[in-house]
Order: C-alpha cells, then sequence, then structure tokens
C-alpha cells in the first residue's frame, strides 16, 4: 500500500500534502518516542497520539513514512511544518490506536481480514 492509499481509508485524513508517496513497508504503533526509534521499521506508518514535532524528528531517524494521529488529537502547525520538511505524511482520525492497527495491518498485508 503506498502512504497516498491511507487516505482513501474512510476514517483517515491527510494533513498536509508534501510527503514521499512510497510503499508502506510495516507498521508500528507507540507513544514512547525511545520505543519508536529503537524499534520501528523503516518504512512504516506510526500510529501514536503523540501529536508534536518532537514525533516528526524521531521519526525521520527511524525512517517512518507517515504518521497517524488517533483519537482527533490537534496537530500544531509546527508538527505539519517539520513532516513537511522531513517529506513524512501525516495523518489524523478519531479511531483510537487499537482500530487504526488493526485497519492498517490489513491493507499492507501484517493481519488476516477476519
Amino acid at each position: 500500500m503506498k502512504i497516498s492509499e491511507i487516505e482513501s481509508l474512510e476514517p483517515f485524513t491527510c494533513l498536509q500534502d508534501e510527503f514521499s508517496d512510497v510503499e508502506v513497508q510495516a507498521g508500528y504503533t507507540s507513544d514512547l518516542l525511545s520505543d519508536v526509534m529503537g524499534n520501528a521499521e523503516e518504512g512504516s506508518v506510526l500510529i501514536t497520539i503523540q501529536a508534536h514535532k518532537n514525533t516528526v524528528a524521531v521519526s525521520s531517524l527511524a525512517g517512518v513514512v507517515a504518521i497517524i494521529i488517533c483519537n482527533n488529537r490537534p496537530v500544531a502547525d509546527d508538527m505539519l511544518e517539520a513532516a513537511r520538511n522531513e517529506g513524512i505524511a501525516i495523518f489524523q482520525t478519531a479511531e483510537n490506536q487499537f482500530n487504526t492497527s488493526a485497519l492498517i495491518a490489513q491493507h499492507i498485508g501484517g493481519c488476516p481480514a477476519r
């Protein structure tokens, strides 16, 4: 699944349009940024509630290609600017992290549909 295809999934809204539209290789769900830095796979989408520019910095270091902010958390302008500068897509959803993770996993082949 390409990053641009995430927006076609009903609960997600893309908050900016300047990102590298690459293939998503994996997903990672965490709110602890040191955990993300140490364990997120290159080419993954990060599912989190951490809606600040430090999340972008850690994502860039880890090779994360997109971030999904859950629970309709507000996303600061400086986070969007940092993501734009790094080529990382930012999405927002009203869904919680569990449901978001399950949906993304189904679309990237990490979890069989039931």
